[in-house]
């Protein structure tokens, strides 16, 4: 989320991040050192890495999506 904002909504600040509220401060200071606090946070941190996928094992169990030949069925 890139794209954050400040709202005055009545007496309190609300912190927007792609325009949906996620915070709600009584000062606008406040709600400007939070947005520049979370920005930093996200700027320090890699990318998180997507897990690798386990090659799935060999099974000998019949694939419930074949439907069986009924003449072999007894």
């Amino acid at each position: 989320m890139n794209n954050y904002s400040i709202i005055k909504v009545g007496h309190e600040y609300v912190v927007q991040a792609d325009e949906k509220s996620i915070l709600k401060v009584a000062s606008w200071r406040r709600a400007a050192k939070l947005v520049t606090d979370a920005a930093e946070l996200l700027d320090s941190q890699p990318a998180p890495q997507a897990p690798l996928q386990a090659k799935p094992e060999p099974s000998i169990d019949r694939d419930p999506r074949v439907m069986p030949d009924p003449s072999e069925v007894s």
